[in-house]
């Protein structure tokens, strides 16, 4: 099958991209809930959350506008997070929420190759273009499959390793081990999934920029 050139993005391309939505998706449902958690308390603080994430959402639908890959993800795990805050209503368990989320995703991951729509795809296309026929691709959809699983497992082993620092630590080192160890982790995953994803291309004959 004859593949049409495709040429990536540069990093900073990406990046400029990738910013807004982040904050929007991720960083500004925690900022939130922090807000709210220190003004109205846990309860408000969730509703506000929900209400957050959701409401972006809804808005896009509205304007018909697509609901990038990081919004669903952010609603899927807020709505876990919720679900156990109303549920215990103690801020103890707060720590624990985010890890139930991010297992939830990764149990999303999993199963969106089971249904061959890997999410991993749907991500990379809210920041590049790639066309149809190189979407229907074997070694394409192949890779976005593999990537796919990589990141399911790696968000698994994230939140093992969480949990079991939240149990084992104080919260000072919790917070600060956790935080550079996922970081690593997470870093070392997005430098093979660019790597791989690049040499995928190279194998189709797509003009990478150097």
């Amino acid at each position: 099958m004859p593949v049409p050139p495709v040429t990536l993005p540069r990093v900073t391309a990406l990046v400029k991209q990738a910013i807004p939505r982040v904050l929007e998706g991720v960083i500004a449902p925690l900022v939130v809930f922090y807000v709210a958690l220190a003004v109205l308390g846990l309860t408000g603080a969730l509703v506000a959350a929900v209400c957050w994430v959701y409401g972006g959402v809804a808005w896009r639908l509205i304007l018909r506008r697509p609901v990038p890959g990081t919004m669903v993800l952010a609603a899927i795990a807020i709505t876990a997070r919720a679900a156990l805050g109303f549920w215990t209503g103690s801020e103890v368990v707060y720590f624990l929420q985010p890890e139930l989320g991010t297992i939830c995703i990764s149990m999303a991951f999993l199963a969106s190759v089971r249904l061959r729509r890997p999410l991993v795809q749907k991500l990379t296309l809210d920041y590049i273009h790639l066309p149809s026929a190189v979407l229907r691709h074997h070694r394409v959809r192949r890779f976005f499959a593999r990537i796919t699983l990589l990141w399911a497992f790696v968000l698994l082993a994230n939140s093992a390793m969480s949990i079991w620092l939240l149990l084992s630590q104080s919260i000072g080192a919790y917070l600060v081990i956790r935080t550079c160890a996922v970081a690593v982790v997470s870093g070392a995953a997005l430098a093979i999934s660019v790597y791989a994803f690049r040499r995928c291309l190279r194998r189709l004959t797509v003009a990478v920029p150097a």
